[in-house]
């Protein structure tokens, strides 16, 4: 090894800059609660838009405390991989090609088709 290591020092784990001259950016602290009441805390940049609705850590939604409640009016019905399918093709295809595929999978296996 070299004479010139640095001994005492934990490489990586310390800056070796000061923050001398260094001002935090400004802040805001706001309250989010639960249903069950439990209270969370997030840290939001004064410029940020603040969310109304936060996910605690434990996986629950939690409101804006003396915020408006959130109203969903552009929240999309959900689409099935079904739904989307029969938005291409009628039941009469898709039946069509059940039997096509069907009789290629078959004969793949040598299998004959009772009539």
């Amino acid at each position: 090894m070299s004479d010139r290591s640095l001994r005492g020092m934990r490489l990586g784990a310390q800056s070796m800059e000061t923050e001398s001259g260094v001002e935090p950016a400004p802040r805001q602290r706001v309250e989010y609660r639960c249903a069950d009441g439990e209270q969370v805390f997030v840290t939001f940049s004064s410029e940020a838009e603040i969310p109304p609705v936060w996910v605690s850590k434990t996986g629950k939604e939690a409101l804006l405390v003396d915020g408006e409640r959130p109203v969903n009016l552009n929240e999309k019905a959900v689409r099935t991989h079904w739904d989307m399918l029969l938005e291409r093709r009628s039941l009469p295809e898709l039946e069509q090609i059940l039997a096509d595929r069907l009789t290629i999978l078959r004969e793949r296996r040598g299998e004959r088709r009772s009539a």
